[in-house]
């Protein structure tokens, strides 16, 4: 059986994800789970996400394959980016509910200790939203959310 390539890489309804419905759907149910689930970076380091009133807490559980540092042993730094990345982008699809996926323009962190082989969270907070652009600060701790173990700042393109 032959395929052609060309039909093969043009998506069809069925392959086009309803990001808004999804968004919507995860917000009305409370269960953020849902949409994290269409998420496959997400899935892979197995973040979760709960709701607190107006506030989202992300959580990165303990994983073996997320460590970094065998010897601490740490988290990588490349997922505790990713993670708080990733945080940021929910916490925009969620509040504005957006019908696109917000695309990363620029991204900058700062590693302020070793993030050691326990569940890290996360918190978010859009400090301007414009009708193209939002920034966005973001906080990851383990056990005490005073003492963090990263911060990051993002803007995305929200259009």
């Amino acid at each position: 059986m032959s395929s052609n390539k060309t039909t093969d890489t043009i998506p069809t309804e069925s392959k086009i994800l309803d990001v808004q419905g999804i968004v919507k759907r995860a917000t009305e149910l409370n269960d953020f789970g849902h949409l994290l689930e269409h998420v496959p970076y997400a899935k892979f380091i197995g973040m979760k996400v709960e709701r607190f009133g107006d506030e989202l807490i992300f959580k990165l559980p303990a994983k073996d394959d997320n460590i970094g540092n065998p010897i601490l042993p740490a988290i990588h730094g490349g997922v505790i980016a990713g993670f708080m990345e990733m945080s940021a982008i929910v916490q925009l699809m969620v509040f504005m509910q957006t019908a696109k996926v917000p695309k990363v323009v620029d991204f900058s962190i700062d590693y302020l200790r070793a993030g050691l082989h326990k569940d890290s969270f996360a918190e978010c907070r859009i400090t301007r939203q414009g009708r193209r652009v939002a920034n966005v600060n973001i906080n990851c701790w383990q056990t005490n959310r005073k003492q963090l173990i990263a911060t990051a700042r993002a803007h995305f393109l929200i259009d």
